[in-house]
């Protein structure tokens, strides 16, 4: 591969704090970037400044930076970008792509999350309404580096999905998708969460003529009850102490082989280790993600 052709990136959320799960996916991301050669951007997504935890952005950053990461460029604040997206938005409005959408939570919850059409042709002003994206009766597949083929009918099982909220606030498949071209993201790694968004940003993708990245979803740390690791689970946040226990325990979860030897290393000893030794196809090969928890 060029060294410069590949751009990969770490998107986290500021609503709550780095866990493992989230070091684990950072630490995906930063060596198969970087066994490529390749550019390693990072990017805060904070739309949503309700659940924005006060603190949250300069603990995530600093918190990398002392797990030994090191990025590319200065760090991009979806919060920045509004004008990007509102432009996007509003051409596809005027294109008949978009329209607005005036019905409730209460009235979809009938429909399992799936848009039944309703204010598709009712020509709602967007003023005080969701912007809703009109989706092609559709099959969307891909290929994932570790999960394989992923497939999904954008009518049937998704329907018109909202880019942007009620409250004026700009949806995360929107932002994402924009934001990714603009930066030149070309390889995304990142949670098996996401797996399912995926489909609908090939199709934004598509309006925005765009090329399709190369994907690769890390499977999710759970808790010993099933539930999957986040910050909406009391997920402990990293201590700066445990940088290089975690790292090894990261690395494992990914299927990695580190010599136990470097249970000594420094964070940034085991990450030039990891660029090293990376091996994303045995990522697959992990039974299971390692339970949460900090041992």
């Amino acid at each position: 591969m060029n060294s410069s052709s590949y751009v990969g990136r770490f998107a986290p959320t500021p609503s709550g704090y780095l866990h493992f799960g989230s070091l684990v996916a950072a630490l995906a991301s930063y060596l198969d970037a970087r066994a490529a050669g390749g550019q390693w951007l990072m990017r805060m997504e904070d739309l949503d400044p309700p659940r924005e935890v006060p603190g949250a952005q300069a603990a995530i950053l600093h918190t990398l930076e002392t797990y030994g990461f090191e990025w590319d460029g200065p760090c991009v604040r979806q919060s920045e970008r509004h004008a990007a997206y509102a432009q996007v938005l509003q051409r596809w409005f005027s294109q008949g792509l978009a329209y607005a959408c005036t019905c409730s939570r209460k009235q979809l919850e009938p429909f399992g999350g799936i848009y039944p059409g309703t204010c598709r042709n009712l020509g709602h002003v967007p003023e005080g309404a969701a912007i809703r994206v009109r989706v092609p009766e559709v099959e969307y597949r891909f290929t994932d580096r570790v999960q394989g083929e992923y497939r999904q009918h954008l009518g049937r099982e998704s329907g018109d999905f909202v880019i942007r909220r009620r409250d004026g606030l700009y949806a995360y498949q929107l932002a994402v998708v924009i934001d990714d071209a603009w930066q030149g993201i070309n390889h995304i790694v990142r949670g098996a969460d996401l797996l399912d968004s995926t489909p609908r940003q090939l199709y934004l993708q598509e309006l925005l003529g765009i090329a399709q990245p190369r994907y690769l979803h890390v499977p999710l740390i759970t808790q010993p009850d099933g539930h999957k690791l986040g910050k909406s689970y009391r997920s402990p946040p990293l201590p700066a102490d445990q940088a290089t226990p975690l790292l090894l325990r990261a690395l494992r979860a990914l299927g990695q082989n580190p010599d136990p030897q470097l249970r000594y290393a420094t964070p940034e000893e085991l990450l030039k280790w990891g660029v090293q030794h990376w091996n994303a196809e045995a990522i697959a090969r992990v039974p299971s993600l390692p339970e949460a928890g900090i041992d």
